[in-house]
């Protein structure tokens, strides 16, 4: 059964992102709120089917931000990115700037008002990554970023990247902390039906010194999202 659902699932991906992708094209000529709508349809229709046909659901803690703050989130899944661009309202999401290449989703996070960051660009990307956030806040924005620069697997070791300090640090904003435990249901493939869960913390107050921000970050994140993965295996038991 399980199998079957996340064919289904799959199935149901791939269609709706293929109509929505065609459908939306000539939103690339339009404002940027139409491409935002847009997105945030297509997050719908994805937990839509996620929830309809693999059974797995979400549910959200602790206060989501409005605008004007840094949110910094643990990074499992695709389901992260999808879910977060959809209960934070258009944030402007940092992501590798070679996703930009990839045939319509580079030309719509473009549109959307993405910030791409050169991995290997060193500081001047950091400084067109920061410029880019600024601008994003004087819009009314929130910036999220992934802080370990990609995915990881369920418990293995943290590796948070110093491109989130920098961005702290230009700000002088607010960080919020964001956990989940994605990573236990959304397994590449196969998608186990339960329950997901996407806890944001308490803000962390700007002024930190940049080491001291990085633990205080680091550790938050880390032992909230081991007390969700804790969560998500006595769920998954059941």
């Amino acid at each position: 059964m399980l199998y079957l659902r996340s064919t289904l699932f799959f199935a149901w991906f791939a269609v709706v992102s293929t109509v929505l992708c065609i459908l939306f094209l000539p939103t690339l000529i339009l404002p940027r709120r139409v491409i935002v709508h847009g997105s945030r349809l297509w997050s719908r229709m994805v937990l839509f089917g996620l929830r309809w046909i693999a059974g797995l659901g979400y549910e959200v803690r602790g206060t989501v931000p409005q605008s004007g703050v840094l949110v910094a989130a643990k990074h499992m899944s695709m389901w992260d990115t999808v879910a977060l661009y959809l209960v934070l309202y258009d944030p402007a999401v940092v992501l590798r700037s070679s996703l930009r290449n990839i045939p319509f989703y580079g030309w719509y996070t473009w549109k959307a008002g993405s910030i791409a960051i050169d991995r290997d660009g060193g500081a001047s990307s950091l400084r067109r990554m920061a410029k880019q956030a600024q601008t994003a806040f004087a819009e009314g924005r929130s910036v999220l970023i992934f802080p370990e620069g990609t995915r990881k697997r369920p418990g293995a070791p943290p590796d948070y990247k110093p491109g989130v300090a920098g961005l702290y640090g230009q700000l002088a904003a607010p960080c919020v902390p964001v956990a989940l435990n994605s990573g236990q249901f959304w397994n590449g493939f196969l998608k186990h039906p339960g329950r997901i869960v996407l806890a944001f913390g308490d803000p962390i107050p700007p002024g930190l010194r940049r080491r001291e921000f990085m633990q205080v970050l680091e550790n938050r994140i880390e032992n909230a999202t081991a007390d969700l993965l804790a969560e998500g295996r006595n769920l998954l038991a059941e």
